[in-house]
C-alpha cells in the first residue's frame, strides 16, 4: 500500500482556508513613522495587520481610534510650501542634477517622493526676496493704470524656470498666488512697506492682477487661485499693505470680481490669509451677497488665534472653502517640539477644522536664512529644506508635509475618526488625529502621540482591528 505524505496536503488544506478567510481579515497596514528624536523620519515600517474581532481574538488596547468611512466632509486639495522668490534662488543655484533629484522628491509620489500637490507663490516681492519689486515699478509721479508696463520680471530668472521644472514633474500642481504689496504708486504712503491701497487705484490694481494670472499662462503656469492681500492687518512687513474688510469687500465686488469675469478669468479668489484670530474679517465680507458670489473661500495663518476659528468661518458660510495657507518654523528649529506643534495644528487641526490645504511658508532656506528683505524681512526663517550648494538637509516642516502629502493624493476626502466611540469611554486628547479616504479607495489615518509617554491604541475599521505603540511625540501615518 503507497502511503501518502500529509504534509503537503494539510499545507494545501491551509492554504485553501487563508483564501477563504473574511474579506481584509489578514489586511496589511502600511505604517510610516517620525519619532521626535530622529530615530526614525518618515520611515516606513514593517506592515501592520488587521485581525477580526472575535472571541478568541487578541485583545483591544484601552484607547481605540474609529474609523467611520461612511461619512465625508471636505476634499482635499494639496499639502506644501510657499516658494519664496529665495527658496526660488537657492533651488535655481544647484547643480541641474542634483536640482532635478530634489524636485522629484519633493513632487513626484514615485519611489522616495513625497508628492507635494500645492504650492503658494508671491504676487511680485515677499519678506523672502533680496529686494522688494512689483511687477509694474515706476519712477516717482508716474502711474501706469492700463498696465502697458507690467512685466514678471525678476520672476523670470528664478521662480518661473523652477515651477516650469516642477510642473514637468507633477502636471497637477495647483499654484496659489498672494501679494505682499501693490505697485507703490497706487498706496497712500509712497512706499512698500504698509500704506492702503488708493480707492481711485482699485480698478488698475484688479488689471494688475487680471494682468498677472493671463502673463503666467502665457508662460504656461496656471494660477488656480489668488488670495486678495497677504496677512491684510500685518502693514509693518516689507513689503505689506493694509486692507481692511470693509476695504477688501468693496475692491472684491466692484473691482477685482468683475475684471476677472470680464476677462474669462477662472482663477479662484481667496479671502483673507491671516491669523486665526479674526473670523469676523472674512465672515463680514462673505455676509455680503454682492461680494461673496465672487469669492471661494477663506484662508489662514496660525501666529494668532486658535484653529477652531476655521470652524466658524465653516459654520458661517458652509458653501464656501477653507485654506490653510502659511505657518513659520523659526531658525536654529527644535524638531522634538516644531514637529509634533505643526502635526497637531496644522496636519490634523486644520483639516479637522475644514481646510483644503495645509501649507508650511519658505519651501528652502540657505545656512544664513537670506535672502530677506530690509526693513522687515524674515531673517529666521526657516526652509522645509536647507540647502547649501548641492548639499540638501530635511528640516521639521519637510517631515510634517511628508507624513500627508505622499498619500492623502488630492481628491482625497476627510472622513470621521474619534477615540473611543464604540467602546464608550471618553475621548482621548492625547492622541489626535485625522483621516481620509483617497480617490483609489485607500484610507490613510494620522495620529500623534501627544503626551510625555509611550501610548499603546488600537485602530479599528469596522470589524477589523489592529493595535499600535507609539513614543512620546511621535506620528504615525497608516496606510491600507
Amino acid at each position: 500500500m503507497k502511503i501518502i505524505n500529509p504534509k503537503p496536503l494539510l499545507l494545501l488544506g491551509i492554504c485553501l482556508l487563508t483564501s477563504l478567510m473574511a474579506p481584509g481579515q489578514s489586511q496589511k497596514v502600511g505604517f510610516w513613522l517620525t519619532n521626535p528624536d530622529k530615530s526614525a523620519l518618515f520611515q516606513q515600517q514593517p506592515s501592520l495587520r488587521f485581525w477580526k474581532m472575535s472571541k478568541n481574538a487578541p485583545p483591544v488596547e484601552s484607547t481605540v481610534v474609529h474609523m467611520n468611512p461612511r461619512r465625508k466632509y471636505q476634499v482635499i486639495d494639496g499639502f506644501g510650501f510657499t516658494l519664496t522668490g529665495g527658496s526660488a534662488q537657492h533651488l535655481i543655484g544647484m547643480s541641474p542634477a542634483a536640482r532635478t533629484a530634489l524636485l522629484k522628491e519633493l513632487f513626484s509620489t514615485a519611489g522616495n517622493g513625497i508628492g507635494m500637490a500645492y504650492l503658494r507663490v508671491s504676487i511680485g516681492a515677499s519678506d523672502l526676496n533680496e529686494k522688494v519689486f512689483s511687477y509694474n515699478d515706476l519712477p516717482q509721479d508716474q502711474t501706469d493704470p492700463e498696465m502697458q508696463h507690467f512685466d514678471l520680471g525678476p520672476d523670470r530668472k528664478d521662480v518661473i524656470p523652477v515651477l516650469k521644472e516642477i510642473l514637468a514633474i507633477n502636471p497637477k500642481l495647483k499654484i496659489l498666488g498672494s501679494p505682499w504689496s501693490p505697485p507703490v504708486w497706487m498706496k497712500d504712503n509712497g512706499d512698500t512697506r504698509g500704506g492702503s491701497l488708493k480707492p481711485e487705484w482699485y480698478d488698475a490694481y484688479a488689471r494688475y492682477l487680471v494682468r498677472y494670472v493671463q502673463d503666467m499662462k502665457k508662460e504656461g503656469i496656471r494660477i488656480d487661485a489668488i488670495t486678495v492681500q497677504n496677512e491684510p492687518l500685518h502693514p509693518g512687513n516689507n513689503p505689506s499693505l493694509l486692507m481692511l474688510a470693509k476695504d477688501q469687500a468693496i475692491f472684491v465686488k466692484n473691482h477685482l470680481g468683475p475684471a476677472f469675469e470680464k476677462a474669462g478669468i477662472d482663477t479662484k479668489i481667496i479671502l483673507y490669509d491671516h491669523n486665526a484670530d479674526k473670523p469676523e474679517y472674512p465672515i463680514s465680507i462673505l455676509d455680503d451677497p454682492d461680494a461673496k458670489k465672487y469669492i471661494d473661500g477663506s484662508a489662514f495663518h496660525l501666529y494668532g488665534g486658535t484653529i477652531d476659528a476655521l470652524s466658524k468661518v465653516h459654520d458661517a458660510h458652509p458653501d464656501k472653502n477653507l485654506y490653510f495657507t502659511e505657518q513659520w518654523m523659526g531658525a536654529p528649529g527644535d524638531f522634538a517640539k516644531d514637529f509634533p506643534n505643526h502635526i497637531k495644528n496644522l496636519t490634523i487641526g486644520a483639516t479637522r477644522n475644514w481646510a483644503k490645504t495645509v501649507l508650511e511658508w519658505n519651501l528652502t532656506s540657505n545656512p544664513q536664512n537670506r535672502p530677506f528683505t530690509d526693513r522687515g524681512g524674515c531673517d529666521r526663517c526657516l526652509g522645509g529644506i536647507t540647502i547649501d550648494g548641492d548639499k540638501v538637509t530635511r528640516n521639521a516642516a519637510y517631515y510634517v508635509v511628508a507624513h500627508a502629502s505622499k498619500f492623502v493624493r488630492p481628491g482625497s476626502v476627510r472622513i470621521p475618526s474619534e477615540t473611543n466611540v464604540t467602546i464608550g469611554r471618553p475621548a482621548d486628547e492625547k492622541l489626535p488625529n485625522v483621516a481620509f479616504l483617497t480617490p483609489n479607495g485607500k484610507k490613510v489615518l494620522i495620529v500623534l502621540n501627544d503626551s510625555d509617554a509611550e501610548k499603546k491604541f488600537t485602530i479599528q475599521d469596522g470589524a477589523l482591528v489592529t493595535n499600535v505603540s507609539l513614543k512620546a511625540g511621535a506620528v504615525g501615518t497608516f496606510v491600507w
